[in-house]
């Protein structure tokens, strides 16, 4: 007699015993679909095929043609690599090897490093084991006898795991097949067979826990998809990035460097990046002032009893940098500009009339990251932020965060990126006390950020309990020429700072209440976003950013003289021009041009000379005609007036 029911995807409810398992609901509905199910989902969790039904519940069995099984498919793919490599390295210990957006990776200790020939050996053997098929199988041990097990081969990464993860007299692990145990609360796949594409990529190093103080491990890099056809169209991604790697192509085009001499995760800026960025600032400073925000620049450091007042010496002291000790006292590098911007509404008294008060600063902060996660610009440990901070009413707030995501958008579209992605993070209702703020505060916060997004018809994913703890925040994640997405912009509300701060205004009532706080950021940081673009252009910048958007040829010696003429009447315009007089032959030239990515070149013959024109050429098209140079800027002006991306 069915003691349970289960309750279909299209409402069809199901009569079971208890202690049916997911595979058999599966079957029962039909043999192909138990066949090509990967995980069920029961009640909204994501639970192993194996795992018995013992109440009544909600289930939807997740496929290859489920995006949401991907996360578990990799995680097993995982597995699969430390079964691999603890039967070719038995002397190889496990750390972490959790799925990741791309792929997957193991922490592993070794004493001897793993080299290519290793990743190609391991490989082999994922395949293998593969056509064995060994399930995976979720089991409860006693959590001692697990750690007596564990510590008897040597695996102390595991117990420390057990010993902070749980305290629970049994412990979850699986088992695949009879190769390897570990600790995981899963869920996986039915068994490695299952797992038809994947790859090794790479090895890196990494520190257990992240902490420079403990072992140095390696972590082994994979990707997996459902389908081999996926997984290479992801490898040739794979490709076409390490050909636009920011690193490589700064340095051919001599944008910036990272100097050992100055230390690592500091950026010099090169003329030609220096001017680049110069463009960029001055577009983002236009905008902000015709938006209304006001232009503040503030100290690099600070009395680190401000960051006690903030919090951040507190809860993120980690990512700071050491105090340093001066005649009055201890100060601080700033790694936020939050408190500054505080500080300079805070210096005399506001009513609701002054309210909006918009700050907005280029300012350079300073974040301790550990040398193994910096990577060139898009990780680093100065670097400039374009961060501004509204302080307004509560019934201000919807158009302010309107405004917000307006000037995000614009961002976008200027800089060239088409498609992006919005997450909305809330919070979980009051449920746990990891949120600060009152459940009004929090209701009007989310329900501005709904509307201000509703009203502009942005589709966002809503992100449950997801929140930063001091409030609701708006992600907008760009998409590059690659398919490639970057998590830049940000909408956040803050109601911890204005009550740290004990920040306020006169309202109508002529009684003092504390201001609404949003802190937005577009580009993140200019080193981060330079970096993006340069990737998402291939360094070939739009004709309005490119360092230099024209250079001229002269084609011998003879016409040097009428290929300065031309440069000073385009320099004229406010291009920005050089000219090449080398005595090279005008193919070199040509070509040198192209890998420095010029948008035209301005080829000068005698022909050319005698006639006052221009032959032109476009670093995409190739020749596009003979021009007088009046002729030929009249034709680019509306390109860069427009900031064409295209162009």
């Amino acid at each position: 007699m069915p003691n349970i029911s289960v309750t279909l995807p299209d409402g069809t409810q199901m009569g079971f015993e208890s202690g049916t398992t997911a595979f058999e609901v599966a079957e029962r509905i039909s043999p192909g679909l138990a066949r090509a199910a990967l995980v069920a989902e029961v009640d909204g969790q994501l639970t192993d095929l194996a795992a018995p039904l013992s109440s009544d519940a909600s289930i939807r069995f997740l496929t290859d043609r489920n995006e949401e099984a991907l996360e578990v498919y990799r995680h097993s793919a995982a597995h699969l690599l430390a079964a691999a490599t603890l039967e070719l390295y038995p002397e190889t210990k496990l750390g972490v090897g959790p799925p990741t957006e791309q792929g997957f990776f193991y922490d592993m200790y070794r004493e001897q490093p793993f080299t290519p020939d290793d990743l190609e050996k391991i490989e082999a053997r994922m395949h293998e084991i593969a056509k064995r098929d060994p399930k995976n199988e979720r089991v409860w041990i006693p959590r001692d006898e697990a750690l007596a097990e564990y510590r008897e081969h040597g695996e102390f990464m595991k117990c420390e795991l057990i010993e902070e993860k749980t305290d629970e007299p049994r412990v979850s692990v699986y088992r695949t097949g009879n190769l390897f145990t570990d600790f995981c609360r899963g869920p996986h796949v039915p068994s490695m067979g299952r797992i038809k594409a994947f790859k090794l990529l790479s090895v890196a190093g990494a520190y257990w826990k992240g902490d420079e103080k403990r072992e140095r491990l390696q972590r082994v890099y994979g990707t997996a998809f459902f389908s081999k056809r996926d997984l290479k169209a992801h490898l040739n991604r794979l490709e076409e990035a390490k050909k636009r790697d920011h690193r490589k192509i700064g340095k051919q085009l001599d944008l910036f460097s990272i100097q050992d001499e100055a230390g690592p995760g500091l950026i010099f800026w090169h003329p030609k990046g220096g001017t680049i960025r110069r463009v960029m600032e001055d577009w983002l400073r236009e905008q902000l002032v015709e938006r209304g925000y006001g232009l503040v620049a503030t100290p690099h450091v600070a009395r680190h009893g401000l960051w006690e007042t903030s919090g951040h010496a507190e809860f993120y002291q980690d990512d700071m940098f050491k105090p340093m000790e001066l005649d009055d006292s201890l100060y601080q590098l700033k790694p936020m500009n939050c408190p500054f911007h505080i500080l300079i509404y805070k210096n005399h008294k506001r009513s609701y009339r002054d309210l909006p008060v918009r700050l907005a600063e280029l300012g350079t902060v300073y974040r301790y990251e550990r040398s193994g996660v910096m990577h060139g610009l898009l990780r680093v440990r100065g670097f400039t932020q374009d961060d501004a901070h509204i302080f307004c009413t509560p019934e201000q707030v919807e158009s302010e965060v309107i405004g917000c995501v307006d000037f995000a958008m614009e961002v976008l579209r200027v800089f060239g990126f088409a498609e992006f992605v919005v997450e909305l993070s809330t919070w979980d209702g009051g449920e746990s006390s990891k949120y600060a703020g009152t459940a009004d505060e929090w209701n009007l916060a989310e329900t501005s950020l709904f509307e201000a997004l509703r009203k502009r018809d942005i589709e966002a994913k809503v992100m449950p309990d997801e929140a930063a703890f001091y409030g609701p925040k708006i992600d907008i994640k760009l998409v590059d020429a690659i398919g490639r997405s970057w998590q830049l912009s940000t909408v956040q509300f803050d109601f911890n700072l204005p009550r740290r701060f004990g920040l306020e205004y006169i309202g109508t009532d002529g009684k003092a209440h504390q201001p609404m706080m949003v802190h937005r950021a577009l580009w993140g940081s200019v080193e981060r976003f330079f970096g993006v673009l340069i990737e998402h252009y291939a360094g070939a910048f739009p004709l309005w950013l490119a360092p230099v958007q024209t250079v001229v040829l002269p084609i011998t010696d003879d016409q040097n003289g009428y290929a300065n003429e031309v440069a000073e009447q385009v320099r004229a315009t406010g291009l920005r021009t050089e000219v090449d007089t080398r005595t090279e032959k005008i193919g070199y030239k040509i070509r040198e041009a192209q890998l420095q990515k010029v948008p035209y070149m301005l080829v000068v013959g005698k022909r050319e000379a005698q006639s006052g024109q221009v032959s032109v050429r476009h670093r995409r098209a190739g020749n596009i005609g003979t021009k007088t140079p009046a002729q030929f800027l009249a034709e680019i002006a509306p390109l860069i007036e427009s900031r064409d991306a295209a162009a």
